[in-house]
């Protein structure tokens, strides 16, 4: 039985943890300071996605905890930078609406399969979705007069676009994949 206080754990949990400064920030004046902090603090929460998913595997420390808090503090990161930003005028709420919907929607399916004793890791498209979408967050989070990047508003809502196909493409993918836990708990 594998220990739950691995590093990779322990940087999921800090992800967690880094979700209501987030918060915090971008309630704040949108001053170029608290822009980028903010954004670095989100930088910083992705970059702990990446990290923690590498060091599990490499010292194969991967948990059951891990595959299914993982996910959870990503779509709560995400979700959470999302929301905020709806205030602020970066992204409109629709947008936000189809993203959460479908991690609550693929939060069910995991909880479903769960309980016939399935645990459902992140596919290959999920992380390519999330990718997107932490850096379409952060193209929008990042302090619009701090560098000369033309189009940076258009970049950042492209990469929202693209990650809002592959929401719903990688949310009937998984329920195709997991078809059969739907009769079987019917």
């Amino acid at each position: 039985m594998k220990q739950l206080m691995t590093w990779p754990n322990m940087l999921t949990g800090l992800r967690f943890a880094m979700i209501p400064l987030i918060v915090v920030l971008l309630m704040k004046e949108q001053t170029t300071r608290i822009a980028f902090i903010a954004w670095s603090v989100f930088t910083l929460a992705a970059l702990t996605d990446w990290l923690d998913g590498y060091l599990a595997r490499k010292f194969d420390a991967e948990t059951v905890f891990g595959k299914l808090m993982d996910p959870l503090a990503d779509k709560l990161l995400v979700t959470a930078a999302l929301l905020m930003l709806i205030p602020l005028g970066r992204i409109p709420a629709w947008i936000c609406l189809i993203i959460i919907s479908r991690e609550i929607f693929i939060t069910g399916i995991r909880g479903l399969a769960a309980s016939t004793g399935t645990v459902v890791a992140a596919d290959n498209l999920g992380k390519i979705k999330s990718n997107f979408q932490y850096y379409g967050v952060g193209f929008l989070i990042f302090p619009l007069n701090l560098l000369p990047i033309p189009y940076q508003y258009e970049i950042g809502m492209i990469l929202i676009y693209i990650s809002v196909v592959l929401s719903v493409w990688s949310a009937v993918n998984y329920t195709y994949k997991l078809r059969d836990i739907f009769i079987e708990t019917s």
